[in-house]
């Protein structure tokens, strides 16, 4: 997973811009519905809590019995209190049963919780996507966006569901046993609490020292992942090309980095506990020499000295806790910020208020004078001017970076105009709701689409209601059929990733037959049958003359040889159109149609 995949992998927390922030608009937009569950949590944790810490003052007890009663048995006395401890044994029994209770009710209402805000935010994030415009998807890579829909919502539902509980369970478990321990004694307390400040400075110059290791870890891991993965997906060209022995020396250099980064940080992270150890030993030697004194004075119990000693072991467990929370927080807001920077981003507006209906519309289509840049600092469709009737055939050409495919996006409006207007029998398109005019339109694009599920389905995409019959007259238009039927369970055959016995060519048949089903107003076709070889393309070729007979057609081609029957060819160049007219009229004028038309020509003959 390199890149944005590896988010929340580093050691070191990654911090968000707006911590609190972050956190109001977490709690007001999906946490704020939960609160009465929330508090449960909090009641149950802070009780859980307080029953596990009262245990070993009371276990105290019991071995303060059992020393009496021994002292007593020597001075001839009746001995240990047998009833006694049986008592104090099972009043601890039913503490930890009731603590044991409470910790699994909070468990379970805050998983609960967790998991429906999970369950929100991944719905939210579906609705937000679909409603984004293309140039957001221009700007972010699929990694990245993935990233956000799957790594940051699993790490925000999982550290909810851990930091809540656990930082309420800390704090409370710190603020408890530091009570209990000065209920014992204030000068054994001191000694216990003297051991923090040290135990915090070695720690931090410790993690200090080792967090630029973690991150030069990481740092290589992340490149060394993605190696694997470039290598992987680029076999063919690696062994085509004899680069095995560079790709394994390149491998071998990264991962020696990697292997000296990450020994360096696990060495200097595993030196923590043992320091950590030998510092709370000291601190036991201290307490025990300070406990026996204080025993020998009469001013404390055995029991109590051993309830101390156990409270004092207890006692750093939360600190680290709060620390590996802290890490958590960060991390979980973090992921928090980048999903709200996603659901923040600008909408694409599907809706107006008072749209032009599409009914009865025919597909006269007119380019008025249009300009348009991805980047606005940069226009390449400059003053773009075209009239289009209803049923004609128009090809649209030119050399790659010409603005073909941009005049498409344009029509189907996935990207609005700069200047100038786009209309449909004489309406702007932006006076039609979105969803309204892209029914109008059939695409089949150079890159095939097909879903995972049945072919049929596959078939039916724009057309849902269509009968069995429908479908089968669409593939047998696209010449399609007799394919479909040599497969497995045919029309029902499942097409997934492993599907690896359907061609390029079979798929592009597919994706026609699609639009075909749908019978839209207007046809685009996007280098439409540049994955279909020669005898495919001259089988389907009549059933798409048949499918345009009567119906607006856009049709982008680098093979010029495929739209000669145009009834009209616009030639783009830098974004405008230079020439315009059917095949024999633009070759009569020996200009830009005339070179595209003859290079193609001359190609063909070497």
């Amino acid at each position: 997973m390199p890149g944005p995949m590896r988010r929340g992998m580093n050691n070191a927390p990654e911090k968000a811009k707006d911590f609190k922030g972050t956190v109001k608009k977490l709690i007001k937009s999906y946490l704020a519905p939960y609160k009465w569950q929330i508090i449960v949590v909090l009641i149950f944790a802070i009780g859980s809590t307080i029953f596990s810490i009262v245990g070993p003052k009371i276990l105290g007890n019991a071995t303060t019995e059992i020393y009496n009663g021994l002292i007593s048995k020597l001075s001839g006395g009746s001995g240990i209190n047998f009833e006694a401890i049986a008592n104090i044994l099972i009043t601890l029994l039913i503490l930890y049963v009731i603590s044991m209770a409470f910790s699994s009710i909070q468990g379970f209402v805050m998983t609960n919780v967790a998991q429906k805000v999970t369950y929100k935010v991944r719905n939210d994030l579906a609705k937000k996507i679909n409603k984004l415009p293309m140039r957001y998807f221009d700007k972010k890579t699929n990694g990245e966006i993935l990233s956000v829909i799957s790594n940051d919502v699993d790490m925000l539902s999982q550290n909810l569901n851990q930091s809540i509980t656990q930082i309420i369970t800390a704090i409370c478990t710190l603020i408890g046993i530091l009570v209990m321990m000065i209920s014992i004694s204030i000068e054994m307390t001191i000694i216990a609490i003297l051991i923090l400040p040290i135990t915090i400075f070695v720690v931090s110059k410790i993690a200090k020292k080792s967090q630029k290791y973690f991150k030069a870890q990481q740092d290589h891991l992340g490149y060394l992942d993605g190696q694997v993965e470039e290598v992987y997906s680029g076999q063919l060209i690696v062994k085509a090309f004899n680069g095995e022995e560079k790709v394994i020396n390149t491998f071998e250099k990264e991962n020696d980095n990697l292997y000296h980064s990450a020994w360096k940080s696990q060495f200097l992270s595993g030196l923590m506990h043992p320091i950590m150890n030998f510092i709370g030993n000291m601190a036991y030697v201290g307490v025990a020499i300070l406990g026996g004194y204080l025993a020998a004075e009469g001013r404390i119990t055995v029991g109590n000295i051993q309830s101390f000693i156990q409270y004092m072991k207890q006692f750093t467990q939360p600190i680290s806790q709060i620390a590996q929370i802290s890490g958590m927080l960060q991390t979980m807001v973090a992921a928090a910020e980048r999903v709200f920077e996603f659901l923040e981003e600008e909408e694409e507006v599907q809706e107006l208020e008072n749209p032009k209906s599409t009914e009865g519309l025919v597909g006269n289509v007119t380019f008025d004078h249009v300009a348009f840049g991805y980047d606005p600092d940069n226009i390449i469709i400059h003053d773009f001017n075209a009239n289009v009737h209803d049923g004609q055939k128009i090809a649209i050409v030119g050399p790659t970076g010409a603005g073909k495919t941009t005049m498409v996006k344009l029509l189907m409006r996935f990207y609005d105009v700069n200047s100038g207007g786009i209309y449909i029998d004489g309406n702007n398109i932006k006076e039609f709701n979105r969803g309204d005019l892209r029914k109008m339109f059939g695409m089949v694009l150079q890159d095939t689409w097909l879903f995972s599920g049945s072919i049929k389905d596959n078939i039916k995409y724009g057309k849902p209601d269509a009968t069995d019959n429908e479908v089968i007259e669409a593939a047998k238009a696209a010449h399609v059929h007799h394919f479909i039927k040599t497969l497995p369970n045919a029309y029902d055959m499942i097409l997934n990733e492993e599907t690896s016995n359907i061609s390029a060519g079979q798929k592009q048949l597919l994706t026609i037959a699609r639009v075909i089903l749908a019978n839209p107003k207007i046809l685009i076709l996007d280098e439409a049958t540049s994955s279909i070889d020669t005898r495919t393309e001259i089988q389907i070729q009549s059933a798409m003359d048949n499918l345009m007979k009567g119906r607006t057609s856009f049709i982008i081609a680098h093979r010029l040889s495929t739209i000669k029957n145009a009834d009209l060819i616009l030639v783009m160049e830098h974004g405008d159109i230079v020439e315009q007219g059917n095949h024999e009229e633009l070759l009569a004028k020996n200009g830009a149609y005339a070179r595209l038309y003859n290079s193609q020509f001359d190609e063909g003959e070497e």
